[in-house]
């Protein structure tokens, strides 16, 4: 109404209905954290949509529900219900058949009273011994009948769902000559599918004529199948899951109670769905167990329902390599654990989205990993805890917008880009702003006119981190640290000294150079082996490289020596204890350092005495030191030392 007056504010009815299902930050913070603290970065993001996002509706939960009703499926009752209904109207038949005789006088008489004396134990066989008999009584005629009609109707039933009345449809001759067509139809149809001809047209005109069978109304011949073949292969489990005597009983049953032209069309049908459908579980059985017989149609009910919460927890689980979880079927979900599960398994879709969308992870051919936007705010969190233990004031905390800081400045200028942090050139800026304006007072400016300072960019620096990446380094404790401090420093020289030359060195039995995503989601080395040796070399060829800086080399390590690289092949050899040859190898490659003018300074974790005898002459040689820092402190003493050693302050 025109006189209404609205007042807006802050929501305060509870949560934000229009925030999103997740904080996307806090989610890449929480893998951040588990990574600083040892984690595995691949495990992490795994965790991350196992668990929930804040620990709630994750991948865990829906799986733990889904065992929870696979295993009440498992004891939902006796599979072998439809033998034992079978035998119990035959035992009904037979003691109404013998009251009839015992009342009749005559030949005949005694003669049936000698056929059904002489019936096989056997269900089925006896069952279709009597196919030709002549019954007596009325009642025991259609108590036989109800066995042969009541599990025509439960098969036929369980393959067609639209025979919502099998039982009659199944005993009425005519409804018999349709189902036979309908088959006889529907295999010529598979067939030429399994052959790849077209079968659009074939596939309408099916339809038309048997579409009352399917009321799933499937729309191409692949969703027919996948609604046949599902119910195909639970019945094949069926048999599969019953002992060897109750499986023959119920084959005969059922031979008996379809006759031939249905029995041979239903198998042509089976056969044809197994070679289109092979990924199903057709040859698996299963150990249900419970007090209540099953008949046929809830028999192959429960193991349909099974199978169908097998294929869910294998796609919750994501253990493949390159899993998604769009190979998580929703429809499914919701079937079996309900709208709220398929809910979860949308907004968990919704979380792998938004964290692709604003570029915090990527997918590869293993499965999600950090994106290096991501990877720079893991490593800035890092340093921001180290920095956080540092009491010596802003050490190296410098400008790096001046040119002074960013190279030497070249008397050159170029055009400004997004993104450049160069002093602007004034009088170049203002003489393109008057070409452009004309002369006159105010100039305007416009973005086209800026340009800025070329400098030429020098490394006052060149570090190595040497990390040790043996398996004692996570089995000890220490890994959550060494990696921390590894992408901390990473993170300073690239955000405040970018004209340092910074190369992260991993080894373990072997040693191998590591950019910032790998150092992220490197693993502990399973083999044996600490090849400090070969670290050592690639820091030379590091340093070489940048022969006018600063040469900084760092070592974290937790053991001596244990390999080298063999100089004939190049193979890593390692032995324990400590072979000569190994020390003197990685002896080799500290002269050559320190040739090179470069000085070692080692952080020792652990108190191993082969290890500290080891450091220490490493460091006296080199001219170096030799630090044993608590886990706790091994980014402060690492950062620390090398704002010192890249300002010449050893």
């Amino acid at each position: 109404m025109a006189g209404n007056r609205f007042r807006y504010g802050q929501w305060r009815g509870g949560p934000d209905p229009l925030a999103p299902p997740y904080d996307v930050r806090a989610a890449v913070d929480a893998v951040g954290a588990e990574v600083l603290s040892g984690g595995s970065l691949r495990e992490a993001l795994r965790d991350l949509l196992r668990r929930g996002p804040q620990g709630r509706g994750g991948l865990d939960d829906l799986a733990a529900r889904a065992r929870r009703l696979r295993r009440e499926a498992m004891r939902r009752g006796d599979l072998d219900g439809a033998v034992t209904r079978a035998r119990a109207l035959l035992d009904q038949a037979l003691a109404a058949e013998r009251d009839e005789l015992r009342g009749r006088n005559g030949d005949d008489a005694r003669f049936a009273e000698a056929v059904l004396d002489s019936l096989p134990r056997s269900t089925a066989r006896a069952v279709q011994e009597l196919a030709e008999y002549r019954w007596a009584s009325d009642e025991a005629r259609q108590t036989y009948q109800r066995i042969l009609d009541g599990l025509r109707g439960e098969v036929l039933e369980q393959r067609f769902a639209g025979l919502r009345d099998a039982a009659r449809a199944a005993a009425d001759p005519a409804a018999q000559q349709r189902l036979a067509e309908m088959m006889r139809d529907l295999n010529d149809l598979l067939a030429r599918h399994a052959r790849a001809e077209d079968t659009t047209d074939a596939f309408a005109e099916f339809m038309r004529r048997h579409g009352e069978f399917f009321p799933e109304r499937p729309e191409t011949v692949d969703e027919l199948v996948d609604v046949l073949a599902r119910r195909a292969a639970a019945a094949e489990r069926l048999m599969r899951s019953l002992p060897d005597r109750q499986r023959e009983e119920l084959a005969g049953l059922m031979r008996q109670s379809l006759g031939d032209r249905l029995a041979g069309e239903l198998a042509a049908l089976g056969e044809n769905l197994r070679a289109l459908r092979p990924d199903l579980n057709w040859h698996r059985g299963e150990r249900i167990r419970g007090e209540q017989p099953l008949g046929y149609g809830a028999a192959t009910g429960a193991l349909d329902e099974i199978a169908e919460l097998d294929e869910l927890l294998d796609s919750l689980d994501q253990d493949h390599p390159g899993a998604s979880l769009d190979d998580v079927d929703v429809e499914a979900v919701a079937r079996t654990l309900g709208r709220d599960a398929a809910d979860d398994v949308r907004r968990l879709r919704e979380l792998e989205r938004e964290l692709r969308r604003q570029g915090w992870v990527t997918r590869d051919a293993d499965g999600l990993t950090l994106s290096p936007k991501a990877l720079r705010r893991l490593a800035g969190t890092a340093l921001r805890r180290v920095f956080a233990d540092l009491t010596a004031g802003p050490r190296g905390q410098h400008d790096l917008r001046s040119a002074g800081a960013a190279g030497e400045v070249s008397g050159a200028s170029r055009p400004w880009e997004y993104g450049d942090e160069q002093p602007l050139d004034v009088v170049r800026t203002l003489t393109r702003a008057v070409r452009r304006g004309g002369p006159g007072v105010p100039v305007q400016l416009a973005v086209e006119d800026f340009e800025v300072v070329e400098t030429e960019r020098r490394a006052s620096a060149a570090v190595v981190l040497c990390v040790d990446l043996s398996y004692s380094m996570i089995s000890q404790g220490r890994w959550g640290p060494m990696k921390q401090t590894a992408l901390a420093l990473s993170h300073l020289v690239a955000t405040r000294f970018p004209q340092d030359a910074l190369q992260i060195v991993g080894f373990g039995r072997e040693a191998a150079p590591l950019s910032q995503q790998e150092l992220a989601a490197v693993e502990p080395d399973l083999r044996q082996g600490t090849n400090l040796q070969h670290a050592l070399r690639l820091a030379g060829r590091h340093l070489r490289r940048h022969p006018g800086a600063e040469p900084v080399v760092l070592v974290v390590t937790d053991g001596e020596p244990t390999a080298h690289l063999d100089p004939d092949d190049g193979e890593a050899l390692f032995h324990w204890p400590p072979l000569r040859e190994t020390i003197e190898a990685t002896i080799r490659e500290v002269d050559r350092l320190t040739r090179a003018g470069a000085t070692l300074n080692l952080f020792m974790l652990g108190d191993d005495p082969g290890l500290r005898r080891f450091v220490d002459a490493v460091a006296r040689r080199s001219r170096g030191r030799m630090f044993t820092p608590d886990l706790d402190d091994l980014g402060e003493y690492v950062v620390s030392d090398y704002l010192r050693a890249r300002h010449g302050r050893r």
